[in-house]
């Protein structure tokens, strides 16, 4: 602890001198007269430090070189005309390699140069649905392996719609190639006799997530464990192991790598990827979290499950939206585009909401019919949306898939096409181009066991789409 004392030849100038201890160094503080006292000798202070041109054999340091004018640093406007003309230079490759050599076509380049940028604001709409006209069933395949033989949990594709990640309730997660439509590397679960060096889940994988440029695979499951896989090989990466209960929902920031996971210790937290850290957690759900989504902005849409919710989190407001609605568990949300979205419970809803009303657009009461069994609402176990689009697709276990036209202002839901899967639709996901639709279906839901449809294949559809 330090302390003053005072001087006894100048007290009426006090000049003090500050004491630490355990060390006799004293440091003198000038006075009001400019006057400072001399500072006491080191030992030190007398040693002579040779200079490199006195050291004998040792050359001299030549003298750093004069920048050019090309080595200075350039300014934000000019690094941002160099990307763009980059970037440009890219899409002309494309185009040209697309048009097998030929001379790009600078409107094609012009509407997609549009497109990025209303994509990005949010703002970009293209109507589709109208264009298809039913699914290719000769052509439907279906991808099984002795790995996951037991039900799927989850399905994610890479953004270049090369591959198709699955999850299943054994732990496992298996890559596969669209284009070959065979397996190119797995994960086990852990078991009692697993590896001790083996990394993985040791309970059912609930959710998988993949970034845009396909650097990160997040996959969680029962075990309160978030693992980060890289997609090429399957390579384990970092776990993060904060959340206190099931993590059932990940969503990756579009070309991010900032990553949203939802649990059932009923909060939603924030990761980053590139540093491999913990963010900060969003509280406000009052039931389990189901499921999250998320688009370009830096936003997060969760569902509450039973406490009938919806809550878009604005992370740089640090504010959230609260949606109502819901006669029962809300168990999936898809944002359709940074203003829409789309939900589905155990009620049987399919639900069409905009950010600026509280309660949907529209509702579509037993949207895949009435259980024979028990005579309620089938249970909608999960949705998809054709990002930016009008085209939206939900799957239950009456035996199909539905496709449903997005009306004008979004205030209408209407079915378009029927596709037919035996069993469970745990999972669905649009390709970028809307070309195919893949199902993740087994034998039972993904949460349970309360049925199990025998006649079902624990596999994943691909079921192409046709248009006019």
């Amino acid at each position: 602890m330090s302390f003053f004392i005072k001087s006894k030849n100048n007290s009426r100038l006090g000049i003090a001198e500050k004491k630490f201890k355990g060390n006799n160094v004293k440091r003198k503080i000038k006075n009001s007269e400019g006057v400072l006292k001399k500072k006491k000798k080191n030992k030190f202070d007398d040693e002579e430090i040779e200079s490199s041109e006195d050291e004998a054999g040792r050359p001299e340091r030549p003298p750093p070189a004069a920048e050019s004018e090309d080595d200075a640093e350039e300014t934000s406007q000019e690094k941002r005309l160099r990307l763009a003309k980059l970037y440009l230079s890219e899409l002309e490759k494309e185009e040209a390699e697309r048009r097998e050599g030929q001379a790009p076509d600078r409107d094609l380049i012009a509407r997609r140069l549009k497109e990025g940028v209303l994509e990005q604001s949010g703002r970009l709409r293209r109507t589709v649905a109208d264009e298809y006209a039913g699914p290719d069933l000769s052509a439907v395949a279906l991808l099984r392996c002795k790995q996951q033989s037991c039900p799927l949990t989850c399905l994610v594709l890479s953004a270049d719609n090369t591959c198709a990640f699955a999850g299943a309730k054994n732990g496992s997660i298996v890559k596969w190639s669209l284009d070959k439509r065979v397996k190119e590397t797995c994960i086990l679960g852990l078991r009692k006799n697993s590896p001790k060096d083996q990394v993985g889940h040791k309970k059912p994988v609930l959710c998988l997530a993949i970034s845009t440029d396909s650097h990160f695979l997040a996959s969680g499951g029962e075990d309160c464990v978030i693992h980060v896989w890289k997609p090429g090989n399957l390579q384990h990466i970092h776990s993060f192991q904060d959340h206190r209960g099931s993590v059932t929902g990940l969503a990756f920031q579009h070309s991010t790598h900032q990553l949203f996971s939802c649990s059932r210790d009923k909060s939603v937290k924030v990761w980053n990827l590139s540093e491999m850290c913990y963010v900060e957690t969003l509280f406000g759900h009052q039931a389990d979290v189901t499921a999250i989504d998320a688009l370009h902005r830096e936003r997060a849409l969760s569902a509450g499950g039973r406490d009938g919710t919806v809550r878009l989190w604005k992370i740089v407001e640090e504010s959230q939206l609260i949606f109502n609605g819901h006669k029962g568990s809300i168990d999936s949300v898809k944002l359709i585009n940074e203003d829409h979205f789309i939900t589905c419970g155990d009620d049987g809803q399919l639900c069409l909401w905009g950010n600026l009303k509280k309660k949907p657009l529209c509702i579509v009461n037993n949207a895949h019919g009435i259980s024979e069994s028990n005579e309620e609402a089938n249970w909608v176990s999960s949705i998809a949306a054709l990002v930016n689009t009008d085209l939206v697709a939900s799957g239950s276990h009456d035996g199909h898939v539905r496709l449903w036209k997005c009306g004008s202002g979004f205030r209408e839901l209407t079915c378009v096409m029927q596709v037919p899967v035996t069993g469970f639709v745990n999972a669905l996901c649009f390709t970028s181009d809307g070309s195919h639709l893949i199902a993740a279906v087994s034998k039972e839901h993904r949460f349970g066991r309360w049925w199990t449809i025998k006649e079902a294949k624990n596999a994943i559809v691909i079921i192409p789409l046709l248009k006019k």
